[in-house]
């Protein structure tokens, strides 16, 4: 089995700039991750990933990006498409992710598939939590997760029980104390 990754990638500080990383979260939540799959929260981190990135064979990344076209919509970017992407800033993370990539180009690592699933976001605030609209749009985006993992060979297993992520609980304190 090829060695893949799943990167979450966002602040989620800033409201839905943190998507990638709930979209990532939600997966372990409903899913079995199988073994020869990693799921890792990169937040903001940038380069911090390169070791990470370079030890894998399929990259997928989960974040925020901006695009010019509506808030809520869904993009996937892949493989040869990306550096033309790269030209324009899609993602407040895209400089460290760019980075790597020409770094691992270069050094003739760079793994074999990457795709980018992005949502582009309706609010960056500073505050825990995605939108209404975001988190409406979160389960399309879980599913094209699921369906690029498909596409590597990979068939997820639903989870008997939900699992709530640590993300996912924080905003959700930060909603009720704002209520209360």
């Amino acid at each position: 089995m090829k060695n893949i990754l799943i990167i979450g990638m966002g602040n989620v500080l800033m409201q839905d700039e943190g998507v990638g990383v709930r979209a990532v979260e939600e997966l372990e939540n409903r899913y079995v991750i199988p073994e020869g799959v990693t799921v890792v929260d990169g937040g903001t981190t940038g380069m911090g990933l390169f070791e990470s990135i370079r030890q894998c064979d399929q990259l997928i990344v989960a974040d925020a990006i901006n695009t010019g076209v509506p808030y809520g919509s869904l993009m996937r970017i892949a493989n040869g498409d990306i550096p033309a992407f790269f030209q324009t800033k899609l993602s407040n993370h895209q400089l460290g992710l760019s980075d790597l990539l020409a770094l691992l180009t270069l050094k003739g690592e760079v793994p074999e598939h990457v795709a980018i699933i992005g949502m582009v976001p309706h609010s960056l605030e500073n505050r825990l939590g995605l939108t209404p609209e975001a988190t409406a749009g979160l389960a399309a985006m879980l599913e094209m997760l699921v369906a690029e993992l498909a596409d590597l060979g990979v068939r997820l297993q639903e989870r008997s029980e939900y699992r709530s992520g640590h993300w996912g609980k924080e905003a959700e304190r930060e909603r009720q104390a704002e209520c209360a």
